[in-house]
């Protein structure tokens, strides 16, 4: 099949690819049963196995993993000795962060101003959408042979799929994976993600007093326990905004596609006449360094709050590592530079949460090569290389457990896309453009593979 027919044939399934969002939008699929009904996520496992049953993908299932969640397997099997590609996506979604923040219907596809909005319709239901969209272009006409992996709890961060791909590497096996929950760098201009950040979290609580102490009475000299805390993470940022614990590198720079300031203030939200922070430019910052975030304080709320000093406070700082950096040897050191620069002698004592080491996908070899030019084939220009400053654990267990796959990130979560937040939207043009992308790699992958090994015969390469 030619590049025009394939591309006339996504284009004619995209009315179906907005149905079938719609239909997944509706479930309620937050893997949390203490907020929504387990049944939202299990219709969603089931609206999956009957789509993917009806494209022809063979033995079609539902696995139950360690974290009760239901990862979603199935293959089409290609021409003896083809290559296999895995093809992963996940069927949970972000909880919607109040209804009344969205502008339409949380768990209703709505479209408005050329985007369709709803919960999961970028993060990650989009991407199904681009999978059921490619297979259902090439019609059976594959090169390779195809595996699906959907995860049910990625977005809970509960390492299921993790458990389960070591238990079952069988089910995952393949030559390239393609990890369907990145996005572009902007709408159209087709990105590939091949780097992560990983994550160092620490929970860290001081003490000073025994119980509150009446300020106007204590106050001045009772050593205050928020205020030590205050002072011991503003020591985590210099004046120009850059993380500085002692004993990390923080002076890395991106070697990829830059990111225009104006552009980052506009995907950020940045408000007007506030300044960016840090040295580097924004690549640098987002993608090649550590960053330190203070995500929650524990102190008396300002309404209720009462005159006293207090006796103790706690904070969870999350700690983003860029590739390179070992994740336990920074946890270790923000430990470290904390105990530092407590004053006063204060108590203070840590709790090790979260740990996930960076992530580099694939830069080179034949999969990579063939998923690089369907891009640029379905978006007519250059594919940009960027980071990732998120953190995607599954893919450092895939890397580990296949390693000889080469392992790609790419997607429909372009930043106007909102995942994670209220007004999640994407934009149909996308679904389009890396369906059709999907569909060219899935056509030639297996040509490439072929002359990359008649090139390594001829070389004398191994």
């Amino acid at each position: 099949m030619d590049d025009a027919t394939l591309r006339d044939r996504v284009r004619e399934l995209m009315a179906r690819a907005k149905s079938d969002l719609a239909e997944m939008v509706r479930f309620r699929s937050v893997h949390d049963p203490q907020q929504f009904p387990p049944e939202e996520c299990d219709g969603m496992v089931d609206w999956l196995l009957t789509a993917f049953r009806e494209l022809g993908v063979d033995d079609v299932a539902a696995h139950v993993t360690s974290d009760g969640s239901k990862a979603v397997t199935g293959q089409i099997p290609g021409p003896e000795g083809a290559p296999t590609v895995l093809l992963y996506f996940h069927h949970d979604v972000q909880p919607p962060l109040g209804d009344d923040e969205w502008d339409s219907p949380v768990w209703e596809l709505t479209e408005r101003d050329g985007r369709w909005f709803g919960r999961g319709a970028a993060d990650c239901k989009g991407n199904i959408a681009v999978h059921l969209t490619a297979l259902r272009a090439l019609a059976g006409d594959l090169g390779v042979t195809v595996k699906i992996i959907g995860e049910g709890s990625e977005e809970q961060g509960t390492g299921g799929l993790e458990h389960f791909a070591v238990e079952n590497p069988d089910l995952l096996r393949a030559d390239a994976i393609l990890i369907a929950d990145s996005g572009n760098f902007a709408v159209g201009r087709p990105s590939l993600t091949t780097t992560l950040r990983g994550i160092a979290n620490i929970d860290v609580s001081v003490e000073t007093l025994e119980s509150a102490m009446h300020s106007g009475m204590f106050g001045g000299a009772a050593p205050d326990a928020l205020a030590a805390l205050i002072s011991m993470l503003a020591t985590l940022r210099d004046e120009h905004g850059n993380t500085t614990i002692t004993g990390l590198e923080a002076d890395a720079e991106w070697p990829g596609v830059s990111y225009p300031p104006e552009q980052f203030r506009s995907d950020a939200t940045v408000l007007d006449g506030v300044e960016l922070v840090g040295s580097g430019s924004v690549s640098d910052m987002v993608w090649a360094r550590p960053a330190a975030t203070v995500l929650g304080i524990d102190c008396p709320p300002v309404v209720g709050s009462s005159a006293a000093v207090q006796p103790r406070a706690r904070a969870r700082i999350n700690l983003r590592v860029p590739p390179g950096m070992d994740p336990t040897y920074a946890q270790d050191a923000l430990i470290e530079h904390l105990k530092a620069v407590t004053p006063w002698n204060a108590r203070v004592s840590f709790e090790r949460e979260a740990v996930g080491s960076p992530f580099v996908g694939s830069t080179s070899g034949p999969a990579y090569e063939a998923l690089t030019d369907a891009l640029a084939t379905a978006y007519g220009s250059e594919v940009l290389i960027q980071g990732q400053g998120g953190s995607i654990p599954l893919c450092n267990v895939l890397q580990s457990t296949f390693p000889d796959a080469e392992i790609m990130l790419f997607g429909v979560e372009e930043p106007q896309c909102l995942i994670h937040a209220p007004n999640e939207s994407v934009d149909p043009t996308e679904i389009e453009r890396i369906a059709l992308a999907e569909a060219l790699f899935l056509r030639d992958y297996a040509t490439r593979t072929a002359q990359a090994q008649k090139s390594d015969a001829t070389t004398g390469e191994v």
